[in-house]
């Protein structure tokens, strides 16, 4: 299939699925033309790398992640495995320091609240 058809059918936009390439996250190959084919399997491989974006993982580590899919390769899986358990960790910190941050503003908000009430000083 065609850039624009893969675009379509992953709401991804071509020039997302251009950047992917770029970094070496999925293949095409080319028309004589120049065009960008793709293999129907790509459709489950952008919407994975998509999910992985949407976690916040960056490219670099989507790469390092990509190969374990197909692999039966125990070292490419003893990576993936460790680059995994790695991400969830600085996204799990991400998370605390996130909570941390909306708690200090659930109490600044209250203190705003409560000076607009009449009842305090400002925050």
């Amino acid at each position: 299939m065609r850039i624009g058809e893969l675009a379509r059918r992953t709401g991804v936009s071509t020039r997302s699925l251009r950047y992917y390439e770029q970094q070496g996250l999925m293949q095409s190959t080319r028309s004589a033309g120049g065009q960008r084919h793709y293999p129907a399997t790509e459709v489950e491989r952008v919407e994975l790398i998509r999910r992985l974006f949407d976690a916040g993982l960056p490219s670099k580590v989507i790469a390092r992640l990509l190969p374990c899919v197909h692999s039966d390769d125990e070292a490419v899986i003893e990576d993936a495995f460790t680059t995994m358990v790695g991400e969830r960790d600085r996204l799990t910190a991400d998370i605390a320091r996130r909570v941390e941050a909306r708690d200090a503003l659930d109490v600044l908000i209250e203190a705003n609240a409560r000076y607009r009430r009449g009842e305090g000083s400002s925050c």
